[in-house]
């Protein structure tokens, strides 16, 4: 028995000592700029939804994941997990809101509907955005709403109204509700006579998801996420370069979901099932983790290890990163007892009125409880090249990003062999 014993932990003791090598040789800051410079190159255009380049990105992780021998996803015939979105473009709109007329300068719909007819303003719930009122607090939850909503903007915010156009033109998931709004001075109408026609048109998106299977866990899942689409090419400008690379924003999650993904296939000793997903549309509405997470049943996902903007040291330095909602579960407090020998130090976000956690690819699963975190290192009160065309990969540490991607590695460890599990979020809490 006690030559057992002692054979279980020489094996134990030296699978984690390989474990610590092999984590250096698989995730290193030539390794990281391999990816990113394919990634967030010129070929790939910023990476912008719906363009040739982002499939080429879609093409080329789909490539790293199958040199890994990952499972695919589900039923899926292979790494891509593709949806439709629908766009409605208005090609007619004419009525009165009393006596002012209704045109295409003054409404906007976030609709999938071919046609839209109020003829009442009992036929919508009303919303109204007054002068004074704080725009986006009032008009985002509207989004929301699973039903008809009419929304009055006061013309005091006229420019945050013509930005929402341009949102509300984007293409969306089919929805049988309609949300109107109406730019106007009139705030107490007695009555609306309002037609819309749309022009409909479907277009493909897809993400790129890969599967680690689990040991003795296999109907558990952790996931590592980041988001592969970016803001595409800018008007073109003489003294600037037009393109918005993506390096930071999201190239490196990316990057380090590849990187990972390599790291626990060599190391083969996941107790619980991991999936690997790079989404796609994030920077429209978060349409890929929307779509991903309806695949998924919350109550099975133990973690989710979402990362985002980790090229750029945090505002602590080098060797350190903040978790999103970091007060809302103990994952947190799990991943830094996995570095206590470590320099490396996760700190909770230092930048709450940002409402980060509500804002990247973690959200739609953390709404259902799932203890789901963004990592980031992103100083967002000051990133000087966050959405710019200067987040290039040249701008990024290389190092620095390889040992956070080592620190997520090794932190996780507890969580993907099944001793450890994070606490739920509290959904009650969310509301």
């Amino acid at each position: 028995m006690k030559k057992l014993l002692l054979a279980g932990l020489l094996l134990s003791i030296t699978s984690f000592l390989w474990a610590q090598t092999d984590v250096d040789g698989l995730i290193n800051a030539a390794e990281a700029g391999r990816i990113e410079n394919v990634l967030a190159s010129d070929a790939m255009r910023g990476r912008k939804v719906f363009s040739p380049e982002i499939d080429k990105a879609a093409d080329f992780i789909a490539s790293e994941f199958a040199k890994s021998k990952l499972n695919f996803f589900g039923d899926a015939k292979s790494y891509f997990q593709e949806f439709a979105m629908v766009k409605a473009k208005p090609i007619e709109v004419k009525g009165m809101l009393g006596t002012e007329p209704l045109t295409i300068n003054n409404v906007a719909a976030n609709t999938t509907a071919a046609e839209i007819n109020i003829t009442s303003l009992k036929d919508y719930q009303v919303v109204v955005v007054k002068k004074d009122d704080n725009f986006s607090k009032v008009v985002f939850p509207v989004f929301d709403l699973e039903k008809n909503v009419l929304v009055l903007v006061d013309t005091a915010h006229t420019r945050r109204f013509q930005s929402m156009q341009r949102f509300t033109g984007n293409a969306k998931f089919t929805s049988g509700v309609s949300q109107v709004f109406i730019l106007t001075t009139n705030l107490d109408p007695a009555s609306i006579d309002l037609h819309i026609k749309n022009q409909l048109t479907e277009q493909k998106l897809k993400n790129v998801v890969a599967v680690l299977p689990g040991k003795s866990k296999k109907d558990e899942y952790v996931i590592f996420s980041g988001h592969y689409d970016h803001l595409g090419v800018g008007k073109p400008n003489a003294a600037m370069d037009s393109i918005f690379n993506g390096a930071n924003d999201d190239a490196a999650g990316s990057t380090a979901v590849i990187m990972l993904s390599k790291y626990f296939s060599q190391l083969k000793n996941n107790e619980r099932t991991l999936v690997f997903v790079t989404f796609t549309g994030e920077e429209s509405g978060g349409f890929g983790s929307r779509y991903f997470s309806k695949q998924m049943n919350p109550a099975k996902v133990m973690a989710m290890f979402n990362i985002e903007m980790i090229g750029t040291e945090s505002k602590w330095g080098t060797n350190s990163a903040y978790i999103t909602g970091y007060e809302r579960t103990d994952m947190g407090k799990i991943l830094q007892e996995n570095l206590a020998d470590s320099k490396f130090h996760f700190e909770p976000d230092p930048y709450p009125r940002e409402n980060l956690f509500f804002r990247s690819d973690n959200a739609t699963l953390a709404e259902q409880g799932v203890p789901a975190h963004t990592i980031s290192t992103s100083k967002m009160d000051n990133e000087p090249n966050y959405h710019k065309v200067t987040d290039q990969v040249e701008t990024l540490d290389m190092n620095n990003m390889a040992e956070i991607i080592k620190a997520i590695a090794i932190s996780s460890r507890t969580i993907i062999s099944g001793k450890d599990t994070p606490s739920r979020v509290k959904t009650d809490e969310l509301k």
